[in-house]
């Protein structure tokens, strides 16, 4: 079980920062489509949360592959956070700027720090938006920090890679919940990377991210109503289940809302869509558009 909670609200973070809190360390982690040509790390320098250091999604990933955004290798991710400030025992609180959805990237470094043994980790409701909107300041200054030593303790039970998904085709021993709109996932819309048609694996479901927010609010639905989400799609959560996307982020946007309805231990498929359109048959793939 978690020590922290996995979702924290603005006026917590307020009342947390207020107490000059040890051994605490807040992170924009914010991400956009290249389609959106916006800058991430750009936005944060010109605008965080106090004391905030940058999280690069891109950045901080494994540089020996095509891929997006794939995991790092663990010393990767060590050397990393530790440039952060980070260590095993440091309370990580993650937002991440979207003027779009409640929450988007957030979730992604929230998931990729557990995979690394880090469960002292938060997501910040709302992100940046929400911080603003309820009048708290914002700053240009960057905070220099002393390196911490991290060790990075693997949990391969939260990742799944190509090899896991192709063996799925055949035995089917967990739930595949994909996060993309439906138009993508029924193969009726274009994805973001032009390289890259839409369509589904095979025997996986669509819970699209964005049903799990609650838009007023900004931030998940009820557990309660997730719960029904789930059980709709004959997602059983007492058994094993896993998340997929575009790209790995906002699967991780199904795995947290799973995890705060109790279900701690959903799987992502880190390649996601865009390495299995690359790498599978054309058997292996469903709803795909044809040319």
């Amino acid at each position: 079980m978690n020590s922290v909670n996995a979702i924290v609200t603005v006026k917590w973070l307020v009342e947390k920062l207020a107490a000059s809190p040890k051994n605490f360390r807040v992170l924009d982690g914010s991400w956009h489509l290249p389609s959106t040509k916006r800058n991430p790390r750009a936005e944060y320098a010109r605008e965080h949360i106090p004391g905030a250091m940058f999280f690069d999604i891109d950045g901080c990933a494994d540089q020996d592959t095509k891929l997006n955004h794939m995991l790092p290798k663990p010393a990767e991710f060590e050397n990393y956070v530790g440039k952060l400030g980070i260590n095993n025992d440091t309370h990580v609180v993650v937002y991440d700027n979207n003027d779009r959805f409640p929450v988007f990237s957030a979730p992604r470094v929230w998931w990729t720090f557990r995979v690394f043994g880090h469960d002292n980790i938060s997501v910040l409701e709302g992100g940046l938006q929400k911080w603003k909107k309820n009048n708290n300041t914002v700053t240009d200054a960057l905070v220099q920090v002393p390196t911490e030593k991290f060790t990075a303790r693997f949990n391969p039970d939260l990742v799944k890679r190509f090899d896991d998904m192709t063996a799925w085709l055949k035995d089917h021993s967990f739930s595949l919940v994909d996060a993309r709109p439906a138009g993508r996932f029924e193969g009726k819309a274009p994805e973001p990377r032009p390289d890259i048609k839409s369509g589904s694996i095979p025997g996986s479901v669509n819970l699209p991210f964005l049903d799990l927010m609650d838009e007023e609010k900004k931030t998940f639905k009820s557990k309660e109503e997730i719960l029904q989400m789930f059980e709709q799609l004959s997602v059983d959560l007492s058994k094993p289940v896993s998340a997929t996307c575009g790209s790995g982020i906002t699967a991780c946007m199904v795995a947290l809302a799973a995890h705060v309805s109790g279900k701690e231990d959903v799987a992502v498929y880190d390649g996601s869509w865009t390495e299995w359109y690359k790498r599978a048959t054309p058997e292996q793939m469903k709803n795909v558009p044809k040319d």
